[in-house]
């Protein structure tokens, strides 16, 4: 199906806007499209943090341009889901576009619990793709669903491996990531069975501002902060590709309005590199020593390298990042400066985390 015109969405429903890219792409979209009312739906549970959207809650809440709705509910709530669509439980237009964040992200807790994962990752996609369904039956309109997933669904790749397209074979090494597949071939099977109008996504490593401290680049940062050790997996060789999460908004929009449906889009920033690389880059920055660092026990796991082929972005749609590594770590380094009580507020869940998951280090040679 190829779309003859730009979609031009007037309320978009934003699934996880609580979390760390969710309130990014929130504050991005009310910032950068003034017509757009954005309704906001999160549970709240440990990376979900209204404190990040404080800033936004005064600009555009109620006592604001009344532009931003934030409402605390379950993606797996058929009911709610549906009246949000509908727009009448909140009071709102109905609702023309899903961008679909909501999801346990983890990859050290999916091996801790892969149950709670398979409940939100699958079952909550199925509960969206179904209320969205029967919402259009009832009422047919101009609508898109975007499935914002991930790179892990393609696996690893070898040092001398060609960068993941579309095209490469799902293979998911991890709990989260096989949930996030099980959750991207859903919502194929919906746009080829019932000519549901969705697009995936697929994005490598976010970081930037609001990011929770158990991922690596706030991890290191806020330990580094409190002279604490800094837990490297394995030998940190490690390679992701890393994108600014304002570019990530950027292209979610970019593809929302005139990606085609039923075809899946790479994000990237194309900015590979090994994680002991970014450990010491964030250090550099903060004029900490690299003692600091202590090897752990590699994941159970552990994908080797991802880097992604952006071509069908660039080539179609003429997206390209606008941060390089450096410029965007500076920009994190900064923030996470300034934020302190923001960050300080996380880290007893965070540090409760990184207790169970980095009990065992590397031995010493």
């Amino acid at each position: 199906m190829t779309d003859a015109h730009p979609f031009e969405p007037r309320t978009v429903l934003v699934t996880g806007g609580a979390g760390f890219i969710g309130s990014n792409l929130v504050r991005w979209l009310l910032k950068q499209r003034p017509e757009l009312l954005v309704l906001n739906l999160d549970l709240l549970t440990y990376a979900g943090n209204l404190e990040s959207l404080a800033d936004v809650r005064r600009a555009h809440g109620s006592e604001g341009d009344g532009r931003h709705r934030f409402v605390r509910g379950d993606i797996r709530d058929v009911g709610l889901v549906r009246g949000l669509l509908h727009g009448q439980d909140a009071g709102t237009p109905p609702v023309d576009a899903i961008i679909h964040l909501a999801a346990e992200s983890h990859v050290d807790r999916s091996i801790m619990g892969p149950a709670a994962f398979v409940e939100t990752n699958v079952t909550g996609t199925l509960t969206l793709l179904e209320a969205c369904r029967a919402e259009l039956a009832e009422h047919p309109r101009p609508f898109r669903f975007i499935q914002v997933s991930t790179d892990e669904v393609y696996g690893s790749l070898g040092p001398g491996d060609p960068p993941f397209t579309e095209a490469t074979p799902l293979a998911p090494n991890s709990p989260y990531s096989a949930s996030k597949a099980a959750a991207d071939l859903l919502v194929r099977a919906y746009v080829q069975t019932f000519r549901l109008p969705a697009i995936v996504t697929r994005c490598s490593n976010n970081y930037g501002p609001y990011q929770f401290p158990e991922k690596l680049i706030p991890l290191m940062i806020t330990r580094a902060l409190r002279d604490e050790r800094l837990p490297v997996y394995g030998d940190g060789k490690h390679v992701r590709d890393w994108i600014y999460v304002d570019d990530h908004a950027e292209a979610l929009w970019t593809v929302l309005t005139r990606g085609r449906i039923g075809r899946v889009y790479n994000i990237g920033g194309e900015s590979e590199t090994p994680n002991l690389e970014i450990v010491h880059q964030l250090l550099r920055a903060l004029g900490k020593p690299e003692s600091l660092i202590t090897y752990v026990t590699d994941r159970l796991g552990h994908d080797r390298r991802y880097a992604i082929d952006t071509s069908r972005l660039r080539g179609e749609l003429g997206w390209t990042p606008r941060h390089h590594l450096a410029e965007g770590l500076a920009e994190t380094v900064a923030w996470y400066l300034a934020n302190r009580t923001w960050w300080e507020h996380v880290l007893s869940e965070a540090y409760r985390a990184a207790s169970a998951l980095y009990l065992v280090e590397t031995p010493s040679e």
